[in-house]
């Protein structure tokens, strides 16, 4: 069931809100990025999000093929979100950091379908030989 969740940055300068349908599931990669941000993720389509303030407070970071742009608060560093555009994905879509929903209970989190991904050998379509570090 799709439901309206509201995101902030660690200092609450970016804000936004997000149509998310959690039953459709989350995922954690094994890449060298999002294993190292222990990013814990929910895809959505590119109009399911809209930024409330702070736009003009976030940096962005790519890597790789360029897909996807992660952007962060200036301020205090945090990954609200990443922005990507691919025609598998459905067009624009937006990878939303779980861990930055104010309003995401704890136990909405843990009931949601979780899956891994091999990104860190490409292997999209592939469940990682260890997904404990995750």
């Amino acid at each position: 069931m799709k439901k309206t969740y509201h995101g902030s940055c660690h200092c609450h300068t970016v804000r936004f809100e997000c149509t998310i349908d959690l039953d459709a599931g989350t995922s954690k990669c094994n890449c060298s990025f999002c294993a190292k941000l222990r990013f814990w993720k929910a895809f959505i389509g590119g109009d399911a999000l809209q930024l409330l303030a702070g736009g003009d407070n976030l940096t962005e970071y790519q890597f790789g093929s360029k897909t996807i742009r992660h952007f962060f608060c200036k301020t205090c560093g945090v990954k609200p979100f990443g922005r990507g555009e691919l025609e598998v994905m459905g067009g624009v879509f937006y990878a939303v950091n779980l861990s930055v929903l104010d309003d995401l209970s704890q136990e909405e989190l843990l009931a949601a379908p979780l899956q891994y991904q091999d990104g860190l050998h490409n292997n999209w379509g592939e469940v990682p030989t260890e997904t404990r570090h995750l």
